[in-house]
């Protein structure tokens, strides 16, 4: 089982690793688009403000930018420590067992828009690059990934279930054909289901941290509901590899 997240724009500061060996990383295939990228954001961060621009900053907000000036030198960090906020928190990789850490390298899949897929192990730098942002030379950074990571995504998909937890935005930089996919809903008095935003990246790290923890091998969206319930958590099946789980303000089992 593979368990696909999203990044997120916080990032903790520093690291005790050595700096960023693209070589070390999982999934080689993708070297080439990281370097490529590593290599414009390096540019741009020369031009305050183009980067400014680029990455969607304010004048404020130029250290965020900075830190894409020492990507090649900067102490790294294990991708599931280096992203931090609410999604990161309810998943609260610092309490793991030693048996929770292994399972979290063996099945934890972040995508990113700057290094395209890293494992939970992957020791990546603090920098600031997002599925939104526009480079001057290639646009978005999909234009980019979606060739070389479709393909990847695929195949992995085709080996194993995946439960796919990115936001719309990161999941446009890539499909993975055949991933269950979860929506965070609340039911309103009317009986009406809305999309919420509020507690869907804890919710959803809830669901991270169970799917993660867990002893049992999931193979369908029913094994995946059937845990969730297990942790709390309101989880419909609505088909073959599509789940709606209901946040503490939805109906009750």
């Amino acid at each position: 089982m593979l368990i696909l997240l999203p990044p997120s724009e916080t990032k903790a500061p520093g690291g005790s690793g050595p700096p960023l060996d693209l070589a070390a990383l999982s999934w080689p295939e993708l070297t080439g688009v990281r370097a490529r990228l590593l290599h414009e954001l390096a540019v741009l961060a020369k031009d305050p403000a183009a980067a400014r621009t680029a990455l969607g900053l304010s004048i404020r907000q130029d250290d965020q930018a900075d830190l894409n000036a020492q990507l090649d030198t900067a102490r790294t960090t294990p991708a599931l420590r280096r992203y931090t906020g609410v999604l990161y928190d309810a998943f609260d990789a610092a309490s793991l067992t030693r048996a929770g850490r292994a399972r979290a390298a063996a099945r934890i899949a972040i995508g990113s828009a700057l290094f395209g897929l890293v494992r939970a192990t992957d020791p990546i730098p603090a920098y600031r690059f997002s599925a939104g942002s526009v480079l001057p030379d290639t646009g978005r950074p999909g234009t980019l990934w979606r060739p070389v990571l479709e393909p990847l995504l695929a195949t992995i998909g085709s080996g194993e279930l995946v439960v796919d937890l990115r936001s719309g935005a990161y999941a446009e930089l890539a499909r993975c054909p055949g991933a269950v996919t979860v929506r965070v809903l609340t039911e309103q008095p009317d009986g009406r289901r809305i999309v919420v935003s509020h507690h869907n990246k804890a919710t959803k790290g809830r669901l991270a941290r169970v799917l993660t923890t867990t002893r049992r091998e999931l193979t369908d969206v029913n094994g995946v509901a059937a845990l969730a319930r297990t942790a709390g958590l309101i989880a419909e099946p609505v088909s073959d590899t599509a789940l709606d789980v209901l946040t503490p303000g939805g109906i009750r089992a």
